[in-house]
């Protein structure tokens, strides 16, 4: 006889994003992660991942202040963490982030001082190659430039802040090195990524 009321296990899967997309940011960025929180969709199939420059020691309240701004669940990354379509993850303190068969690997204390943005852009892609995206915003210096330049070179796609940026080093420098696919304001973001992932699953 069958038996009613079980579903075979391989029903139960993770569903992996169509994108992961990495966003850097410095000093100034805070306003630019919520402003495009608040204008990315709950639903878009894609994870976020943002990297932002903190002190070491500092007790992060990033993600608790980001649920604000999203519906999305926004999580602490953490070693072995999944990464699920539909979420949110902020960086550790005191912490270098990697990307490896959809999950998190964290190597902490941090050791590229302050080049965590080029660190996490270079595994992610590696990792994702085509379906790795990163977004350099609002900071000092020029990391995220570097991790840029991984990311086109292994078919992902890139952008920069414009000129709305409080602090526009970061984002200007990403744009000078010609490694910025796109240069626009943040509520114009979410619908580029949204084409992006749509020409994926064509």
């Amino acid at each position: 006889m069958e038996q009613k009321g079980k579903r075979p296990a391989v029903d139960i899967e993770i569903v992996h994003p169509t994108l992961i997309v990495g966003i850097g940011g410095s000093a100034g960025a805070l306003n630019a992660y919520k402003a495009l929180l608040d204008a990315l969709p709950s639903k878009t199939g894609m994870a976020f991942v943002i990297i932002s420059h903190m002190n070491p020691t500092a007790n992060s309240q990033l993600a608790l202040i980001l649920s604000r701004h999203t519906k999305m669940p926004v999580t602490v990354a953490a070693m072995a963490m999944p990464i699920l379509a539909n979420h949110v993850y902020v960086i550790p303190p005191n912490a270098d982030l990697f990307v490896d068969n959809y999950t998190f690997n964290v190597i902490s204390p941090r050791s590229y001082g302050h080049k965590q943005i080029d660190v996490f852009f270079a595994s992610l892609a590696k990792a994702m190659g085509v379906r790795a995206v990163g977004i350099v915003l609002s900071g000092y210096d020029g990391d995220g430039t570097e991790g840029c330049k991984h990311i086109r070179a292994n078919g992902g796609k890139t952008f920069a802040q414009d000129m709305s940026a409080e602090v526009n080093f970061m984002p200007l420098s990403a744009q000078a090195s010609g490694y910025a696919d796109f240069v626009m304001p943040l509520d114009k973001i979410p619908d580029k990524l949204k084409s992006l992932a749509g020409a994926l699953k064509a």
